[in-house]
């Protein structure tokens, strides 16, 4: 079992930055791929970013790609999301996801895949 809790969402403006992290727990940190997804109201919950355990290798959406960033740091058991250059699209509810304990992620972008999720936190971004 892995415990995600994430942290760091609120309100921003067009154009801020903004970071949330994800404080994973329960289970080897370095055995689970990690991912963002978010979920507007009224919409289906949709990839973000990703990265594997091994070699840390990004998948981002083309809408975030060059604005997101995600890493991660196994020492800390945490994954973060930097969010630059925030448009009113990336307002939504942030989750954090981890894969099967030591067995990758293939189609990362399928909410389906991932087997761990956090509760959740809101960002908001005003135009």
């Amino acid at each position: 079992q892995v415990q995600l809790v994430e942290s760091g969402g609120g309100l921003a403006q067009f154009g801020d930055s903004m970071s949330l992290s994800c404080a994973a727990s329960g289970s080897t940190f370095i055995s689970h791929d990690m991912g963002w997804f978010r979920q507007a109201p009224g919409k289906e919950r949709e990839f973000v970013a990703a990265i594997t355990n091994i070699g840390g290798v990004t998948y981002y959406r083309d809408s975030v790609k060059g604005r997101f960033t995600i890493s991660r740091d196994n020492a800390k058991n945490t994954v973060d999301l930097q969010m630059n250059s925030l448009k009113p699209e990336d307002t939504a509810v942030y989750y954090c996801a981890a894969g099967p304990y030591s067995r990758a992620v293939i189609k990362y972008d399928k909410a389906s895949q991932w087997e761990y999720w956090g509760q959740g936190t809101q960002v908001t971004v005003s135009s």
